[in-house]
């Protein structure tokens, strides 16, 4: 597929402090890629870098191909949803959402046929001759939109443009934006620290930390294939479960002296790793827990230390040594200090490099 945007081995810097450190990132045209990551890691920079407002350190940005490091905003064929709105308070809705249009001098009858268009598309009729003033959060959010899509611009940018409305605004408003890409079809960029937002409105998830680009895939593999601990422990909330693990003829070792069976899979993963040392890591929800009195040759005993009720589940935390693991179940089935056994599931193991933090990799049979 045709790529709309490319970085190669860019970097940004503010005076001698690096910000992105030798990004390589291809957008497809058309796709919705997702900048997900903590707060100062580079995201909303990159996304800047694409616009124009951040100019580049060192590397090339290609735009539908076309270098366009020196090339300004103006002329980017850019339209950006911005975290605050930055609608023109002394504007109508209709003012605001035409602005853009009026100054770029598009005849009239054009600019009454796209305001109508989008007004519609965002349902804001009846909401034209408004003050922002006199809107909700979400209302404001949609002519912020509105204002961006009006343009037809090629990229399509939002810098966290949800994050000011409330938890069920929030969940209508991504059903909005996708319904939305799917009738624009422009390559959209999101920014976003919110998992959530990512795995729900991304084609795929740059996941990026300390101005590096930590692993680029679809949503799923970024969730059940992380590319290292990072990745692993950042998607998902509860967060993964780390261990730092001992590996000798094909058990796994556990901080408390227990210890396990692997499969015959990652024995063969495990021995064709450069691996030294490993770490082992496995998400909440796939920690099976269950009664100490099931045999099993894989699995571990525990006493539960700690229990959180989430209404539709329930939290187990227990303590292997001085780690600590957490276990989230569809019912309550143990008590405070009640005796229970994990039950692994092979296919829900992860494996890393204890040196680069690295995965070593799936067997191909998971």
């Amino acid at each position: 597929m045709e790529n709309s945007i490319r970085f190669e081995n860019v970097d940004k810097t503010y005076g001698k402090t690096p910000v992105i450190k030798s990004l390589n990132l291809n957008v497809q045209k058309g796709e919705r890629i997702i900048l997900l990551g903590p707060s100062g890691c580079g995201k909303s920079t990159i996304l800047r870098m694409i616009s124009g407002l951040e100019t580049i350190s060192g590397g090339n940005l290609y735009l539908n191909d076309i270098l366009a490091n020196e090339i300004d905003p103006g002329d980017r064929s850019i339209a950006m949803v911005f975290q605050n709105y930055a609608l023109f308070p002394h504007m109508t809705v209709e003012d605001n959402i035409a602005y853009g249009l009026n100054i770029n001098k598009v005849p009239k009858a054009e600019v009454a046929s796209r305001v109508l268009e989008v007004l519609k598309i965002l349902n804001l009729t009846g909401f034209e001759k408004r003050l922002p003033r006199e809107l909700s959060g979400g209302q404001r959010q949609r002519v912020a939109l509105a204002r961006a899509l009006v343009k037809r611009a090629d990229f399509l940018l939002l810098d966290e443009p949800l994050s000011n409305l409330d938890a069920q605004l929030r969940g209508q408003a991504r059903k909005e934006l996708v319904n939305i890409h799917e009738m624009y079809h422009q390559t959209f960029v999101y920014v976003t620290h919110d998992q959530v937002e990512a795995m729900t409105i991304g084609n795929r998830i740059a996941l990026v930390n300390g101005g590096c680009l930590q692993m680029l895939d679809t949503p799923n593999n970024v969730y059940r294939h992380p590319a290292n601990i990072f990745v692993a422990k950042f998607i998902g909330s509860p967060s993964t479960n780390i261990l730092h693990i001992r590996y000798e003829n094909g058990r796994v070792y556990l901080a408390d002296g227990q210890s396990f069976p692997l499969s015959d899979a990652w024995v063969r993963q495990i021995e064709k790793s450069e691996a030294k040392e490993l770490v082992m890591g496995i998400r909440p929800e796939d920690v099976t827990v269950g009664r100490p009195d099931v045999t099993a040759e894989a699995s571990v005993s525990f006493k539960v230390s700690y229990v959180e009720d989430y209404g539709n589940r329930i939290g187990y935390y227990f303590k292997l040594g001085e780690e600590e693991v957490i276990s989230i179940m569809p019912e309550s089935i143990f008590g405070l200090g009640d005796d229970a056994k994990w039950f692994i599931n092979y296919a829900k193991l992860h494996f890393f490099d204890a040196a680069t933090e690295r995965s070593i990799g799936d067997p191909e049979e998971y």
